[in-house]
Parts: structure tokens; sequence; C-alpha cells
């Protein structure tokens, strides 16, 4: 078994704001290596933020 550092507290997990809605999004393992690139929740605000301009 790996040790990730994560034992269950999702509290402890790091999270910023969506640059769309302003949600705070906490930080996933698919985004381990690209989370400093991270700027929205979803694919709808990804799409909303794009067509805004």
């Amino acid at each position: 078994m790996r040790d990730t550092g994560f034992r269950g507290n999702k509290a402890a997990l790091p999270g910023k704001p969506c640059v769309a809605c302003g949600r705070v999004m906490t930080w996933r393992r698919h985004w381990v290596k690209n989370w400093a690139e991270v700027k929205y929740c979803s694919d709808a605000c990804r799409r909303v933020k794009a067509s805004r301009g």
C-alpha cells in the first residue's frame, strides 16, 4: 500500500476558488500533476468564462 499522506480527513486537503463562479475547489488526486494550472471547478464554468471573454 502506498502512503499518500491522506488519511480520510478531507478538511485538511488544499483548496482554491474557481475563477468563474468563486466556489472553493478541493484538491483531487487526478490533479496532482497540474494543481497549479487548475482554474475552473467544472466544464460548465470553463465554457461560461470562455464565452465571456
